[in-house]
C-alpha cells in the first residue's frame, strides 16, 4: 500500500514510517498541510491512503481534508488527533474523512484499519445501475454527485451523500440501524449510534424546512425510514420502484422526531 503520512512532530512521524515501512508498506512523509496539498494536486491519484494529523501548523488536517474533497481528491483519510469526543468525530467526518483514530493508539490497530480503508470499494461509482433516485421533490444525481430538492442544491458531506442515497434509493423500506451502519461505515469504525443519530439529524435540518412534511422518519426500536411525501405519492415514470406500502394492521410505529 502506498501511503502519504502527514505529520507535524518529525520524531513520531519517523516512529509511524518506519513501522508501516516494516509491515511492507511505501510511506511518503510530509510536515504540514501546504506541502501535502501541493503533492495531491501533483500526483491526486498516486496514494492509496492518507494517514492525517489534525493539529497541524498553519492550516489544520481537517481544513486540509475539507479542501481535498472539494477539488475531488477521493483517496480514503484515515484522521489522527488526540481529540477524541463524538463532536470532534462528526467534525472530521463531516469534513470528508473516511475514519478517525484517537492517539495514543496500538500500531495494530492503525494497520487494521488502513487494511480495511485499502479494501473497501468506493463511496462513489460513476457507472452505477442507477443514474438518478428521485423522492418527491428530492433528487439524487449519481454522475454529478449532487443533491436538489426542487431547484435548489443541497450540500452534502460524503458521508451525508452515502446514508441519503442508500435512504433514497430504499424508500418507502423500513432500514435498520445495522444495515444503515454496515453500508455507511464499512470498515466498522466510527459507526456508532450516536454518530448515526447526529447524520440522521444533519439530513434532517438540510432536508425538512420548517413546516415542511418530514421525509426521513424515526422507526422506533428499528431504525429509519425515507418515505415519499404523500403529496408526490401518485407513481411517476421518475419515481424508483419501492416495496408496497405497509398496512397500519403491521406497520412499525413511526415516530416523528
Amino acid at each position: 500500500m502506498r501511503i502519504l503520512l502527514v505529520e507535524d512532530e518529525v520524531r513520531l512521524a519517523r516512529s509511524y514510517q518506519r513501522n508501516l515501512e516494516r509491515a511492507g508498506h511505501l510511506v511518503e512523509m510530509l510536515h504540514d498541510a501546504e506541502m501535502a496539498h501541493a503533492r495531491l494536486m501533483d500526483a491526486p491519484d498516486l496514494f492509496d491512503v492518507i494517514v492525517l494529523d489534525v493539529m497541524l501548523p498553519g492550516q489544520d488536517g481537517v481544513s486540509l481534508c475539507r479542501e481535498l474533497r472539494r477539488v475531488g481528491v477521493r483517496t480514503p483519510v484515515l484522521l489522527l488527533t488526540a481529540l477524541d469526543a463524538t463532536e470532534d468525530k462528526v467534525r472530521g467526518l463531516d469534513a470528508g474523512a473516511d475514519d478517525y483514530l484517537a492517539k495514543p493508539f496500538p500500531f495494530d490497530e492503525l494497520l487494521a484499519r488502513l487494511r480495511a480503508l485499502n479494501r473497501r470499494p468506493p463511496t462513489f461509482d460513476p457507472v452505477a445501475d442507477t443514474v438518478q433516485v428521485r423522492v418527491g421533490d428530492l433528487l439524487i444525481d449519481q454522475l454529478q454527485h449532487a443533491v436538489y430538492l426542487g431547484a435548489e442544491a443541497i450540500p452534502m458531506t460524503p458521508r451525508e451523500y452515502t446514508l441519503l442515497t442508500y435512504l433514497a434509493r430504499n424508500a418507502d423500506r423500513v432500514l435498520t440501524r445495522q444495515q444503515l451502519t454496515l453500508h455507511v461505515w464499512p470498515e466498522g469504525t466510527e459507526g456508532g449510534s450516536n454518530v448515526l443519530d447526529t447524520y440522521i439529524h444533519h439530513l434532517r435540518d438540510k432536508l425538512e424546512p420548517p413546516g415542511d412534511e418530514r421525509l426521513i422518519h424515526t422507526v422506533r426500536g428499528v431504525g429509519y425510514s425515507l418515505r415519499t411525501p404523500k403529496s408526490a405519492a401518485a407513481p411517476s415514470a421518475a419515481a424508483p420502484s419501492a416495496a408496497p406500502a405497509q398496512t397500519p394492521q403491521s406497520a412499525p410505529t413511526v415516530e416523528r422526531h
